[in-house]
């Protein structure tokens, strides 16, 4: 009787030692019996695989398995699923980071130790993929069944299918394409349901897989099951371009570059930084991009694929004449502006912003300094666009008037005056105004400067993707992206010989004063 109780007042001290930080846990164990360490050691090894999957892998593999950052965003999503939410999450990353081995591998193990009456459905762009992941799982659940508290059933220990003895969970996997019979799954995870670029570029392929997530995949989901796909891109319209042009508002979005791209990166990065510096540095990247490719490296590596070339810009005339802002500080810039395109309005196919920065030097080279376009209001617009100018310290504001020009107008000086009232202008004055009212069509406006860079007249510094993208997809006939259009707009102001000095006017205030 007295052992029963004295079990039971350990237990409970045990679990009430779950629950303290990880500083107190080790003054504990520092002060404990070499007994109590032990089973102490046993709490803390139950912990790390309870965390995470990478937390479990940890512990099987006596801590060979490797962890990086990007890996613990696949971890947390997990857990998340694991606490009861309904997630719909999206993770891009380039080959090599360890995305198939942590989502389809280790993830699965770890789910199901935390939810053994939950089933858990993968698929990939082959059957016999599937399978060995499947395989892998079903061999680590037997090969480590007493640390992890579950078993297989007995005659039902398929590679494919398989069931956790004494519980209603198990795995099943198939290849995209492939049937998924059976009970429905609480999780389903998708690992690349593209085999590569020609599968992506095949309509028909693309169509397959569409038509199969549909009716296949979806259809076996429980009411509150979750999804999970994690894939490198290869095409603007593989599964993951598709459901993010579909339903974007349905997804979970963790974009993870092989060299981050912007400020608002998931892992912190900054633009340039490498997705996992331990495996592969931004030179080691370098060198696989001058080996891969421009398309190969922006699809696969960047996860901004690009389509074919339109008929106006072509790659080669941006890739070949970048430079990268460390190279650009000894530019001397003698008129900087920022050009903005007004969205057409709610529902219209563009309904972004188009915001860009430029600038021009003695010599008549041009610059692409910066892209804020996206899809902001009057107000928001109107604030991006003055920041954008302050950080550039632009002369003047190139903007397009064929919808409503009085308003756009209006729009840039409350904005500024706000920015003032907040002390973010720092005296610097408002810059001019210069309306552009686009008579022309779109092909006369876009073809001399598409000339420009022919000539390797126009500079990007550092990258700006979805301008880019826009750029060299374009064709005579089709709407123009806003983006586009702001970038035209601020070129064909700077490259204006009457404005190449002081603007379309002359400044009383003399701002460019001090610039050549």
């Amino acid at each position: 009787m007295a052992t029963a109780a004295s079990d039971l007042l350990e237990d409970a001290l045990l679990q009430h030692y779950r629950t303290l930080p990880a500083a107190e846990r080790r003054r504990i164990a520092t002060q404990a019996s070499p007994e109590v360490r032990l089973r102490l050691a046993w709490v803390e090894r139950t912990m790390a695989m309870d965390r995470s999957p990478g937390g479990l892998a940890a512990v099987l593999t006596e801590g060979k398995e490797m962890q990086a950052p990007h890996l613990d965003l696949i971890d947390r999503i997990y857990g998340r699923i694991a606490a009861g939410e309904r997630l719909r999450v999206m993770v891009t990353m380039p080959p090599r980071a360890g995305k198939s081995r942590r989502t389809s591998r280790w993830g699965p193990v770890w789910y199901l130790r935390k939810q053994p009456d939950h089933r858990f459905m993968l698929a990939s762009y082959a059957a016999h993929l599937a399978d060995d992941h499947g395989r892998w799982v079903r061999n680590t659940i037997t090969e480590y069944a007493p640390t992890l508290g579950i078993d297989l059933r007995y005659g039902s220990q398929a590679a494919n299918r398989f069931d956790i003895a004494g519980h209603e969970g198990g795995m099943v996997t198939a290849g995209v394409g492939g049937a998924l019979t059976g009970r429905g799954a609480h999780v389903a995870a998708v690992d690349d349901p593209f085999k590569g670029s020609e599968d992506a570029g095949s309509p028909t392929q693309r169509d397959r897989v569409w038509d199969w997530w549909q009716s296949v995949l979806l259809t076996r989901l429980e009411p509150q099951g979750s999804v999970l796909l994690v894939n490198t891109r290869w095409d603007d319209d593989d599964l993951s371009g598709r459901l993010l042009k579909e339903e974007p508002e349905d997804w979970i979005v963790i974009d993870l570059p092989a060299l981050a791209l912007t400020d608002d990166d998931p892992l912190g990065r900054k633009p340039g930084e490498a997705l996992w510096p331990d495996r592969y540095s931004a030179d080691d990247y370098a060198r696989i991009r001058k080996s891969v490719g421009e398309r190969v490296w922006w699809a696969l590596y960047q996860q901004q694929p690009r389509p074919l070339e339109g008929g106006v810009w072509q790659w080669t005339w941006i890739t070949a004449h970048r430079i990268s802002p460390v190279a650009f500080r000894g530019v001397d810039l003698t008129r900087i502006v920022v050009a903005i395109d007004p969205s057409g309005g709610a529902g219209t196919a563009n309904d972004e912003t188009g915001i860009v920065g430029a600038g021009r030097n003695n010599d008549g080279e041009l610059y692409v300094l910066a892209d804020k376009s996206g899809r902001h209001g009057a107000h928001a617009w109107g604030r991006e666009a003055g920041l954008l100018s302050i950080e550039l310290q632009a002369d003047a504001f190139v903007v397009e008037t064929n919808f409503g020009g009085d308003m756009t107008r209006q729009v840039l000086i409350q904005a500024w005056q706000e920015l003032e009232r907040q002390g973010l202008t720092n005296g610097m004055p408002m810059p001019r105004i210069v309306e552009v009212n686009a008579k022309q069509g779109k092909r006369l406006r876009a073809e001399p400067i598409a000339q420009l860079y022919e000539l390797g007249k126009v500079h990007h510094v550092g990258e700006h993707p979805t301008l880019e993208t826009q750029m060299v997809t374009w064709l005579p006939g089709m709407d123009s992206p806003d983006r586009m259009d702001a970038a035209v707009h601020a070129l064909t102001e700077l490259a204006d010989p009457a404005a190449a000095a002081i603007g379309t006017a002359h400044y009383a205030d003399r701002r460019l004063a001090g610039r050549r």
